[in-house]
C-alpha cells in the first residue's frame, strides 16, 4: 500500500502528520520525501543515511564536426533547448526536457547523448525513541492501548528514501519519476516483504505534486481550516479528483481560537464533497513549540507527548479503516475520529 500526504499550501502539516505515522506504524514502512525541492523529513527522523546516488537526465551535446546545420533539432524542440543561430546550433541543456526527439530528427547522427543533474535519491534508516521519559515501549503501548508483542516492532523495519534536487534545477518530475522506478524496485516479490510506504508529497498543485501522487494508491490531504487553508484545499482537492483515487482528509490544528466558523466551512465541504475526514487533529502551542525546535509532536520530552502518541495511534486506526485492504468500501464521508484536546475520541461529527 502507497499513501500519499499533499497539501493545498506549505506549512499545512502534512511532513509533520506523514513523519508522526510512520513513527508510530506498527510494520516495516518505508517514509519517501518527495518534495524535492525542500526535502526535510531528515530533519525530524535522524536517519542514518547512505551515501547520494545521482539521477541525470539524457541531454543532447553537439557534434559540431558531424553537423550539417539543417535546423531540424531546432525546428522540432518545443522548448527551444537547441537554436539554430546564423550558420550554426547552439544546445542549452539546463533548457532540455530530455524527450529525445532531437536524437531522432538528426539525419547526420551529430547529436550525442550526455547528462545533466537532476539531483539524488539517498536511502537511510531511522529509530525513533517515544515519549516523554524514553521509555519507549510501555509508554506507546498504554497510549495505544496494545500489547508490547503487537508493537515490538513498531521501530523496526523503518526506512526513508529522500529525494533532493540539485541547487537550480529547474525540473523535478524526471527526478521524482526515478523516486517511483526504486519504488517499483522494491515492490518485487513476495508481497508480505513489501513495506507500506508513505509518501510526502510536494505542497501544492502543480506537476510535482500530481506526479507525485500517480505513485500512491491513495491520497490523504492535509488540511488547516484558515481561510487561505480552505481555499487552497479547495483547489488541491479539484486537481486531485481528477486523478480518480481514494482521497481522504485530516484536519489539522483544528479549533483555533477565533476559528470555530473555519472548522465548521471545511467539515461542510467535506460532507457536500465525500470526503472521508479521518481526524481532526487539534491545534497546540506547545506542538507548535516543539517544531519550531526540530521534534515531532509526539516525541517532544514532555507529557503532551503521550496524548500526541495515543491521537496518531487513532489516526493509524483510522487510515486503516479507510484505506487496510478494501480502499473506498469501508470509509464514509465525515466519520471522523474526533481526537480531542486530551487525545481520546468524540463521535464523528455530522
Amino acid at each position: 500500500m502507497r499513501i500519499a500526504f499533499a497539501s493545498g499550501k506549505g506549512g499545512a502539516g502534512k511532513t509533520t502528520v506523514a513523519a508522526s505515522l510512520a513513527a508510530i506504524w506498527p510494520h516495516p514502512c518505508l517514509i519517501v520525501d518527495a518534495d524535492v525541492e525542500a526535502p526535510n523529513l531528515h530533519l525530524f527522523l535522524h536517519p542514518h543515511l547512505e551515501a547520494a546516488q545521482s539521477v541525470y537526465l539524457t541531454v543532447p551535446e553537439l557534434d559540431s564536426e558531424k553537423c550539417t546545420a539543417c535546423g531540424d533539432c531546432a525546428a522540432m524542440c518545443s522548448y527551444k533547448a537547441i537554436a539554430k543561430l546564423g550558420a550554426g546550433l547552439i544546445v542549452f541543456a539546463d533548457m532540455c526536457h530530455g524527450c529525445g526527439g532531437c536524437f531522432e530528427v538528426c539525419q547526420a547522427n551529430a547529436l550525442k547523448k550526455g547528462k545533466r543533474e537532476l539531483g539524488s535519491l539517498q536511502w537511510g534508516s531511522w529509530s525513533l525513541k517515544m515519549g516523554a521519559d524514553q521509555n519507549s515501549d510501555q509508554n506507546l503501548n498504554q497510549a495505544l492501548g496494545q500489547t508490547s508483542s503487537q508493537t515490538s516492532g513498531k521501530n523496526s523495519g523503518k526506512t526513508l528514501l529522500m529525494g533532493k534536487s540539485r541547487v537550480g534545477e529547474a525540473m523535478s518530475p524526471p527526478l521524482l519519476r526515478a523516486i517511483d522506478g526504486a519504488l517499483a524496485a522494491i515492490s518485487v516479490g513476495d508481497a508480505a516483504s513489501v513495506p507500506d510506504i508513505l509518501i510526502d508529497s510536494p505542497p501544492g498543485v502543480s506537476c510535482p505534486a500530481m506526479t507525485t501522487a500517480r505513485m500512491a494508491d491513495a491520497l490523504v490531504l492535509v488540511a488547516e481550516s484558515t481561510p487561505f487553508g480552505t481555499y487552497d484545499f479547495k483547489l488541491a482537492h479539484a486537481a486531485f479528483k481528477k486523478l480518480n483515487m481514494p482521497l481522504a482528509v485530516v484536519m489539522n490544528r483544528a479549533g483555533m481560537p477565533g476559528n470555530e466558523s473555519g472548522d465548521a466551512a471545511l467539515e461542510k465541504y467535506c460532507a457536500a464533497e465525500g470526503l472521508p475526514l479521518l481526524a481532526r487533529l487539534p491545534f497546540d502551542l506547545q506542538a507548535a513549540e516543539a517544531y519550531a525546535r526540530g521534534y515531532l509532536p509526539l516525541l517532544e520530552q514532555s507529557a503532551n507527548a503521550l496524548i500526541w502518541q495515543r491521537r496518531f495511534g487513532l489516526l493509524y486506526d483510522a487510515v486503516q479503516r479507510w484505506a487496510g485492504g478494501k480502499i473506498g468500501q469501508i470509509a464514509e464521508p465525515c466519520s471522523a475520529v474526533n481526537i480531542c484536546a486530551s487525545g481520546t475520541t468524540g463521535a464523528g461529527h455530522a
